[in-house]
């Protein structure tokens, strides 16, 4: 535990000071009760009920200025509370592959509809942003509140050639850290070459995976990576910026043969990429074989992202202990001995 005004604790020499007050009075009324002749007298003055009683209620009262002197200087402690994340990024492939049936109506829809229901589930002061990947990836939604324009961005999204994971990492991270100087020109050529100046409060790299708990990457795809920089130098990149990636593989992996352009290709899952990418980013995979699994991987996916270790001021349960110590000695004494204290 630390203290954000630490120079206050001298005030806890105030605590002698009152001790030394206490017995002091208790020696005053023991001679002042000793030069009368009365006994009735001498247990008047020294108090009806002697022993634990009599000092119990001072104790109290000794005990809660105390605590209530710790609550000045503004304790602050290191806790593992509930946390929302406050960004989350989704990072949806609309590859050609995503028209696969396999998952019905088909990998796409199925998506769609799944980061809708998401998206609704969260809550009001979480940011989300939106990246679609294909050949080439780009930020159709800037991280907003507005679940309005986040539910545009979905459903709009449209589907091209290509599958390009590694991009659609870069272009999530570059609306994460827009002061981070990604060039993502460079995006397509080499993420491991990137030149990224890190501002003061990110701190200088590498960080540990994971570290930065305020905002997440949820990378939903076919897996299958055909073009762009490699998708496992780009979960580097992530990881070098603490940022968890959650992979969502959608489809089967023996998948099923599509046309497109007059030609024919079977499109499978390809989930060790997923997991490797999720392991080297802290985060976890996940595997969708249908449209009600993806449903249920996004619902589970929020109950995973809840937990954050942080210093946190404390002053608030030292004031209300403190205060409740001092009532407390002022109720018994009023009980015990018809006085305050």
């Amino acid at each position: 535990m630390s203290f954000a005004w630490p120079t206050l604790l001298w005030l806890l020499l105030l605590l002698p000071a009152l001790v030394a007050l206490y017995l002091y009075v208790l020696h005053r009324n023991r001679r002042f009760a000793l030069r009368h002749a009365s006994l009735q007298m001498v247990r008047d003055a020294l108090g009806r009920n002697p022993g634990v009683r009599r000092h119990l209620p001072p104790l109290l009262f000794l005990l809660g200025i105390g605590t209530l002197l710790l609550a000045a200087a503004r304790p602050q402690a290191v806790l593992t509370l509930p946390h929302q994340e406050r960004t989350v990024i989704l990072a949806m492939d609309v590859s050609g592959s995503m028209r696969a049936t396999d998952v019905e109506p088909s990998r796409m829809v199925a998506a769609q509809r799944a980061a809708l229901d998401f998206v609704a589930e969260q809550p009001a002061d979480t940011r989300i942003g939106v990246v679609s990947f294909a050949a080439t990836a780009a930020l159709v939604q800037a991280p907003t509140r507005s679940r309005d324009d986040i539910t545009a961005a979905i459903e709009r999204l449209q589907m091209q050639y290509g599958t390009a994971i590694g991009s659609g990492l870069v272009v999530s991270l570059a609306s994460l850290f827009p002061e981070a100087g990604i060039e993502l020109s460079a995006a397509e050529e080499d993420v491991a070459g990137y030149r990224i100046r890190h501002p003061e409060h990110l701190g200088d790299p590498p960080y540990r995976a994971g570290a930065n708990t305020d905002a997440v990457i949820i990378l939903l795809t076919d897996g299958q990576s055909t073009t762009g920089p490699d998708a496992l130098e780009a979960g580097r990149l992530a990881a070098d910026l603490g940022i968890r990636v959650f992979t969502v593989g959608v489809g089967t992996v023996e998948g099923e043969v599509i046309h497109i352009g007059g030609w024919a290709a079977r499109v499978g899952l390809d989930e060790e990429t997923l997991r490797q990418l999720a392991t080297l980013t802290a985060g976890e995979y996940f595997h969708a074989g249908t449209a009600e699994d993806l449903r249920a991987v996004y619902r589970n996916l929020d109950s995973r992202m809840v937990l954050k270790t942080e210093q946190t001021e404390i002053s608030a349960v030292f004031a209300a202990a403190g205060a409740l110590l001092v009532a407390l000695a002022a109720m018994l004494s009023l009980l015990w001995f018809n006085r305050i204290l």
